[in-house]
């Protein structure tokens, strides 16, 4: 199975929804999902892109490519406004993430 296949079923088994759910949210008829879902077939960008919308996913998350394929869409807004931010404001935040990552890691190792 190509990686959009497994991406595709584990998204909408993610949501609970059947594949008439996927079809009725991307309006790509159920069977080309379903062919999408087996490997049969290979969706076309458009198709790609309404079913990438209905799951609130980038195109590049949805077909596991690019540098970009493992953030959904809310956190490539949030790292585009993070970008857009003034250096000053960018480094105040970074360093509040680092806190935050830094307290995380010393949970895992305790709980470990």
């Amino acid at each position: 199975m190509d990686k959009i296949a497994i991406v595709m079923t584990n998204l909408r088994k993610e949501k609970g929804w059947s594949q008439t759910d996927l079809a009725n949210q991307s309006t790509v008829s159920r069977e080309m999902i379903s062919k999408y879902e087996r490997g049969i077939a290979i969706p076309s960008v458009d198709a790609a892109k309404k079913i990438a919308d209905a799951f609130d996913v980038s195109l590049d998350y949805l077909v596991g490519e690019g540098i970009n394929a493992s953030f959904d869409k809310s956190t490539l807004k949030r790292l585009q406004e993070i970008q857009n931010m003034k250096p000053d404001f960018r480094t105040h935040l970074f360093s509040v993430i680092d806190s935050v990552i830094r307290d995380y890691k010393t949970r895992q190792n305790y709980a470990s």
